[in-house]
């Protein structure tokens, strides 16, 4: 859930969102198990959960897969 209502906000796809952008803004592409271990060494979080977050980053247009199957922020 993006802002949950009956959860801890730490625990939010929108919260978590935040570590995955922040890491992004360091080095501007990751291969997808390079971001994830990145982001999993300043928050704790399920891959799946790291999944939402790219999908929810995708689809607001933060951040895309380009030609070389890296993850970048989208300028």
């Amino acid at each position: 859930m993006l802002l949950p209502d009956n959860m801890h906000p730490e625990n939010s796809i929108y919260f978590n969102g935040a570590f995955v952008i922040e890491s992004l803004k360091q080095n501007q592409k990751f291969k997808l198990l390079d971001l994830y271990q990145e982001v999993k060494a300043k928050r704790s979080m399920s891959f799946s959960v790291f999944i939402l977050c790219l999908d929810w980053l995708y689809l607001i247009d933060v951040a895309i897969i380009n030609n070389l199957g890296e993850i970048e922020l989208c300028s």
